[in-house]
């Protein structure tokens, strides 16, 4: 009999995690991977380790004082979790500033672009860098002592900070003060150029500089050393939702307490003294092990702006546009469309103007009537909230499910909850306890035949930014079945009804795990009888320790599966007799992968489901989710045959996970050509476009101007 719940059959969550921020990394150190785009996964994989340390180490550090002594299903306690963590995050921070110090900056100086210490800089460029400083840092800065009299300042999570030395005149005391750096001004800085070397450019980091000129900001002292630091504090959220009355009041107040939670992580210059050092730890309660070193930048998140500027447009990723699907073309009508058909977007591919378009030509149809939307993230300038806004205006019932806990954009969605307010939008915050995590748009029509739903699904957020750069699916559909049961979970969801059930909708905390393992269990009991047993997923995350052992189940029955897990998964593939028939690949590459999809075979007559759902305990128990099915028959297999298909030929940008939790990154068999699956998307996008263009052109139809400016699709 096999032990599935053995400890052996399962990876760390944490250090799985870790795994994929290596496969950032290693993008950063791909030499085929133009400039800029290693830059900026070498920034991605330092924004990628903050939110760790903010979320998951600091649960694991709370865990570790309060004793609690809770393993999971890898065997792993919270102190050997930790132990293990520092010790791959200090190798990969290195890796991280190997790479930078002895790889890309000496391929950006071959471009010339050179990075300088504001000490090291020419007698002239040091004149002009003090002019500077004088004249645009110093009115904005801000000297704070450290003594008795003056306890160590209160200082921001992820703020970048200096720590200074000084001395007084024939003193032997030393005395210590800290300089915030300025969030307003640029973290580059860039020195000008006569026209002559006009091709040079030249850049200094703000630290750099406030480091060589802060001597300025204390006169009469004497400066001894001046050493960037950088603290990342606890930043999760605390919130009784029973408890709290006004939850978004709730959630504001705990919002101010994000930047003085407990420390977890101290980055230090790697030149500073080991007093100041032991200072800093102490002063913030932390211990060797949650130090980190590094050189200039000491967080790489401040090369973000260079990857952005326009100046190295041909360091970068070929620029593209994307397409629009061949169903809905610029100035279709929309509504006619989806009557006659279903229609399925690949975002980034094919563009998510679409999806604003259908709320801009609902909110000024006069025949719409109500709207109802989940919002979960969007951007600061959203056009759907500005149509959702336009069509209360306008006299239509609008209603907006608002979550207010979407980790890290609490802020902005408390600035769109009040401004929705304000229109006459109805806002509801969800469902106590659960935070609703599903995409979906309901949208009721006077139709010429009676009143119809048209509905949006998707798996990615109503974020037109992000859509340009994650990978998700899209189902518009006026399907009357379909549409009904989003109907009635909208009504579920905002008053006081019971679950009711569906036929087609999985829907979390409430059936869709359940489901979930109710379908891998019949691809296994169809092997077991000798039928051909088959499931291809692709999430972001694979945790569930049920529908893991469900898994190895199915593989020991026979069940030939497929799982394409970006980040992390707790599962080990190809374990003799437990997981042999199960294969495990992570895409890291342009695009961030986002996109769920769910396939199983079922005998010959496949089941297709999208939806917004990891398969993890957070999304089937604490979370409102959905799942849906695609049914069009067309649409169905254009999943089955060309995108997962396409996903799983990937050896370029696909890596496998191996039974001893490492990743190895494929490569093509002998005699085969390299296939990259986001290549492929981009290159049938752009002959989407090339059909569009020639077909508007033989018609006289305007031609189509997609208004996004980073996706592209395939053709149906």
């Amino acid at each position: 009999m096999v032990d599935y719940s053995d400890s052996k059959n399962f990876i760390n969550r944490e250090l799985s995690w870790l795994e994929f921020n290596r496969r950032v990394l290693e993008e950063g150190e791909d030499k085929s991977q133009p400039l800029m785009e290693r830059v900026k996964f070498l920034a991605i994989f330092s924004s990628n380790l903050d939110e760790f340390f903010e979320i998951r180490v600091a649960g694991i550090k709370q865990q570790i004082e309060n004793q609690i002594s809770d393993v999971g299903p890898d065997g792993l306690s919270s102190v050997e979790i930790f132990d293990a963590i520092q010790r791959r995050v200090h190798d990969l921070v290195a890796q991280q500033h190997r790479v930078w110090n002895l790889d890309i900056i000496p391929k950006l100086e071959e471009n010339n672009i050179r990075f300088h210490e504001a000490h090291s800089l020419s007698k002239e460029d040091m004149e002009w860098a003090h002019q500077y400083f004088l004249s645009e840092v110093f009115p904005v800065l801000t000297p704070l002592a450290v003594d008795p009299s003056h306890p160590f300042p209160q200082l921001l999570n992820k703020s970048c900070n200096l720590i200074l030395q000084l001395r007084k005149p024939r003193k032997t005391d030393q005395l210590m003060a800290v300089v915030q750096m300025p969030q307003v001004l640029p973290p580059l800085i860039r020195i000008p150029r006569k026209e002559s070397e006009s091709h040079l450019l030249d850049f200094v980091f703000l630290d750099s500089m406030i480091r060589a000129f802060c001597g300025d900001l204390f006169p009469g002292l004497k400066l001894e050393g001046a050493y960037a630091f950088r603290v990342t504090r606890n930043s999760d959220l605390y919130i009784d939702e029973e408890e709290a009355q006004n939850l978004l009041r709730t959630i504001e107040k705990e919002l101010r307490k994000r930047n003085k939670g407990n420390a977890v992580r101290l980055e230090l210059q790697e030149n500073c003294p080991l007093e100041v050092q032991n200072f800093l730890l102490e002063t913030f309660r932390l211990k060797q092990e949650d130090l980190y070193k590094g050189g200039s930048p000491l967080n790489m998140l401040h090369l973000f702006p260079l990857c952005s500027n326009d100046a190295f447009a041909r360091l970068r990723d070929r620029p593209f546009i994307p397409s629009f699907d061949q169903a809905l073309p610029p100035n279709a009508d929309i509504f006619e469309v989806v009557r006659r058909q279903d229609v399925l977007l690949h975002h980034p591919y094919e563009s998510f103007d679409s999806v604003v378009n259908l709320v801009e030509c609902a909110a000024r149809d006069p025949q719409v009537l109500a709207i109802k939307m989940t919002l979960y993230r969007t951007s600061p300038d959203s056009p759907l909230i500005t149509s959702m806004i336009e069509a209360a205006q306008n006299g239509k019932q609008v209603t907006v499910i608002m979550e207010l806990k979407a980790r890290f954009d609490e802020e902005n969605n408390i600035q769109w909850a009040r401004r929705l307010e304000e229109a006459g939008v109805h806002v509801l915050y969800g469902v106590v306890g659960l935070k609703t995590h599903c995409k979906a748009i309901l949208i009721v029509r006077r139709d010429e035949d009676r009143i119809r739903h048209y509905v949006h699904l998707g798996t990615g957020n109503y974020h037109p930014k992000t859509a340009r750069m994650y990978t998700d699916l899209s189902l518009i559909t006026a399907s009357k079945d379909l549409t009904q049961e989003v109907a009635t979970l909208f009504n579920a969801l905002t008053g006081l009804a019971e679950y009711p059930g569906f036929k087609k909708l999985l829907v979390a905390p409430f059936d869709m795990a359940q489901r979930f393992k109710q379908m891998i269990d019949h691809e296994r009991d169809l092997a077991l009888k000798g039928r051909p047993g088959r499931i291809i997923t692709k999430v972001n995350a694979l945790v569930d320790e049920d529908i893991i052992k469900s898994l190895y189940e199915a593989s020991c029955a026979g069940v030939k599966i497929d799982l394409i897990i970006r980040g992390v998964c707790c599962l080990r593939p190809s374990i003799p007799g437990v997981s042999e028939n199960i294969r495990v690949i992570s895409i890291v590459g342009r695009f961030l992968e986002h996109s769920r999809v769910y396939y199983f075979g079922n005998d010959g007559a496949p089941l297709v489901y999208l939806g917004s759902a990891d398969w993890m305990p957070r999304n089937f128990h604490r979370r409102i989710e959905i799942c849906f099915p695609v049914e069009d028959h067309e649409l169905k297999k254009q999943i089955e045959e060309e995108i997962l298909p396409a996903y799983l030929k990937d050896c370029v940008k696909s890596r496998e996970l191996k039974a001893d939790g490492s990743y190895v990154r494929l490569k093509p068999n002998k005699g085969e050509k390299p296939f990259q699956a986001q290549f492929t998307f981009r290159e049938m996008s752009r002959q989407q476009q090339q059909f569009l263009a020639a077909k508007s052109a033989n018609t006289g139809l305007p031609r189509p101007v997609p208004q996004g400016k980073s996706a592209e699709v395939r053709p149906r």
